[in-house]
């Protein structure tokens, strides 16, 4: 289980601070996959480096934690320790966006795999035996040990893709973070790649996050989501109630904006913009492009509260139980 309590991140810039997340606070549950969607900007991208405890200058935690099960007894980690950094691979592992492009290429792949291992359970075999569980492994997930002498230039985009997603968790990690897995590949490219992380989380029972600005990658195969706007979390729930009954403005206008198979209705886009993170809007983010604005709204922030069972949304105007006070 992660915990994530009251977190809030900047980037220190020479115009002044651009704070990214804003005093996050909810939780993701052992063995399921979690989704993260938003518009480009949003932070989720941000929040995932900071899961993966890659808090390097200029990106730095203004305030809060994050709880990781199996990390000293669930007890918070410090980001500057280095705890989370001596189990990447092992315990916690990450997809990073734009993945095919992360992998050596002037190294072949096997020596790429026997990097990633600790160095501790290296000890445990010889370096051929580690190979053929590697090769094993990668035969498991429909992929040809013969990729193994291979250079990643070698390989197409979305074998690539594959290779990555195999290294993040040939370990057996409690929990892979996995950013944009599937921007930039073709669709069938794309639905070989999700299948993949739904039979690997089946798998190994982990914790999987993923993070899209893809509502259908969501759709598909994650189990709860949470809607992030301008470094906020302004919804949470199943994935299927978050579909079929969205609570939030800015999810609704999400849902309602996406086609439909047989819908040939035009599709109403949200108006406006996201707002400049270095100098947001006082009160909720949204409000400069909510229908439901109120003067409270433009002025205060909204709580993060539990409108009805497993549903969370930031709004003034949601009442208990869902649906619009003034709407």
């Amino acid at each position: 289980m992660i915990k994530i309590e009251n977190l809030s991140t900047s980037y220190k810039t020479i115009d002044g601070d651009v704070h990214v997340l804003n005093d996050l606070n909810f939780t993701i549950n052992d063995d399921e996959i979690f989704g993260i969607a938003g518009e480009s900007g949003c932070g989720k991208t941000t929040l995932l480096k900071t899961l993966y405890d890659i808090v390097d200058w200029p990106l730095v935690i203004d305030k809060g934690q994050v709880v990781l099960s199996g990390e000293k007894d669930g007890r918070p980690y410090s980001f500057s320790s280095g705890q989370i950094r001596k189990s990447w691979w092992n315990n916690i592992s990450y997809v990073p966006q734009a993945a095919q492009s992360v992998l050596d290429p002037i190294t072949r792949l096997k020596k790429q795999f026997l990097d990633s291992i600790p160095e501790e359970d290296r000890k445990k075999e010889t370096k051929a035996e580690t190979l053929n569980r590697v090769a094993g492994y990668l035969e498991e997930l429909n992929l040809s040990p013969d990729i193994l002498e291979a250079y990643p230039f070698q390989l197409s985009g979305g074998m690539r893709q594959r290779v990555i997603i195999a290294l993040a968790t040939f370990m057996s990690p409690g929990v892979v973070l996995a950013d944009e897995p599937t921007t930039a590949l073709d669709v069938v490219v794309q639905r070989g790649i999700l299948m993949m992380l739904t039979k690997l989380q089946k798998q190994l029972k982990n914790t999987m996050v993923i993070v899209s600005h893809d509502m259908g990658v969501h759709y598909q195969i994650t189990d709860r989501m949470g809607i992030m706007y301008s470094g906020s979390m302004v919804e949470l729930g199943p994935t299927e109630d978050i579909f079929s009954d969205p609570v939030h403005p800015y999810t609704t206008m999400l849902v309602n904006a996406l086609p439909r198979v047989g819908d040939k209705s035009a599709k109403v886009g949200i108006p406006g913009r996201p707002p400049a993170l270095k100098n947001p809007p006082p009160g909720c983010r949204f409000a400069p492009r909510c229908p439901y604005a109120t003067d409270m709204c433009r002025e205060q922030v909204p709580e993060f509260r539990q409108i009805k069972p497993g549903r969370y949304a930031a709004c003034h105007q949601l009442k208990e139980g869902g649906g619009m006070t003034n709407g």
